[in-house]
């Protein structure tokens, strides 16, 4: 069907388009609220900044499609095929994104809050800037996706896959990812003030200046982690693996660390609990990962707190 015509249907008042082929489509500013484009192949279409509110999109391919600053509030695009596509800026609140397919798209900038994205495929997406509060991402792969600066607060992230995610400067506070598997992540500079990380395997990922006041890290994997400058006041951290994991400048003030393991952990210049004092000389052994000084004389740098100031 040739776009004029599809555009003279609408105007007319007809809105079932299922199945259509109007791959390249020119559709750009133009008004398509509610229309019916589940299964319609539009790769490649231009959908830029058009209106297409609560519009019918389940199934559809739209890979390399671009839909930058697109209108898709409560917009249907479960099973969608956006593999490669331009979501710019794109307002998705409350949109249902059901397993669709997102690897590789660019969602930089774009507002999905509160938006239904169970089992749906973010792989090596671009997600930096973008809104996710209240997003539900339960089964959702974001792995080697980018969410630099991402706001993910409230958003359910059970069972969905982080593996090497960029979350620097991501704010998740009080967000659950308990047991999740976080190794490797760069979370430099991110807000965890208040998350559930029990359990979690955290070795490897960049921690560096990370805000986690009040995290609950219980039996978590942090060995080889790097904690240099992060904040972690208040935190539950009994059982924790520090193996060989860099606190430089870390702030625990009030923080109980019980059973925490400190082989080869860097303290240098951190802040401790005064009442983990006895227990961490007894338990520290080993040489530090970088600078392969005992662990024990990195430990005599550290500052010992009874509260926060």
């Amino acid at each position: 069907m040739h776009i004029k015509y599809f555009l003279e249907l609408y105007e007319a008042g007809y809105r079932n388009f299922a199945g259509i082929s109007l791959a390249g489509a020119d559709f750009s500013h133009h008004i398509l609220v509610e229309v019916d484009l589940s299964r319609a192949n539009l790769q490649g279409a231009d959908l830029s900044r058009s209106f297409l509110t609560q519009a019918h999109l389940d199934s559809a391919h739209l890979n390399w499609a671009n839909l930058s600053f697109a209108k898709m509030s409560e917009a249907h695009l479960a099973q969608a095929d956006l593999t490669k596509a331009n979501l710019r800026g794109a307002f998705l609140v409350r949109a249902d994104l059901r397993n669709a397919q997102l690897s590789g798209c660019d969602l930089c900038h774009a507002n999905l809050r509160q938006a239904d994205l169970r089992g749906a495929n973010l792989c090596g997406a671009n997600l930096t800037g973008a809104n996710l509060r209240g997003a539900n991402l339960s089964g959702a792969n974001l792995s080697w996706a980018h969410l630099t600066g991402a706001r993910l607060s409230g958003a359910d992230l059970e069972r969905t896959r982080m593996e090497s995610t960029n979350l620097e400067g991501a704010w998740l506070n009080g967000v659950d990812l308990h047991g999740m598997n976080l190794a490797g992540v760069n979370l430099k500079e991110a807000k965890l003030n208040g998350a559930n990380l029990d359990h979690a395997n955290l070795s490897a990922a960049n921690l560096t200046d990370t805000t986690m006041r009040g995290v609950s890290m219980v039996g978590a994997d942090l060995s080889g982690s790097d904690l240099t400058g992060a904040v972690l006041w208040n935190a539950m951290l009994d059982g924790v693996d520090l193996s060989r994991a860099d606190l430089t400048r870390a702030h625990l003030g009030e923080a109980s660390l019980k059973a925490a393991v400190v082989v080869g952990t860097e303290f240098t210049e951190s802040v401790l609990p005064t009442e983990a004092r006895a227990y961490l000389y007894e338990a520290v052994q080993g040489e530090t990962r970088w600078t392969h000084r005992p662990a024990r004389e990195t430990l005599n740098l550290s500052q010992f707190v009874d509260h926060l100031p």
